[in-house]
């Protein structure tokens, strides 16, 4: 299992995890208590459940570099390509 912190302006926002078989994302309690911090996207709303998926969530994917940034990146760092998680 890896696990990666969430930030939002600089404070811990939440927690991704994968696991073998699924991601699952959870608000940190303090970030989540505070309403005057909205949520980190549209499609992860505010809540003190477990989101979990498949797939990596799109909120995350769309924050990875893409075509010649994602190849310096990633051969920069030593990371594979085809691993999102690792590269967030």
């Amino acid at each position: 299992m890896d696990r990666n912190a969430a930030v939002y302006n600089y404070e811990p926002a939440g927690y991704l995890i994968q696991t073998d078989k699924k991601f699952i994302f959870q608000y940190d309690e303090i970030f989540f208590s505070d309403s005057g911090k909205p949520a980190i996207g549209l499609t992860l709303p505010k809540s003190q459940r477990e989101y979990r998926s498949k797939y990596l969530f799109p909120f995350f994917f769309g924050l990875l570099s893409e075509g010649d940034m994602k190849i310096i990146q990633c051969r920069k760092l030593g990371i594979d390509e085809n691993n999102h998680f690792t590269r967030l």
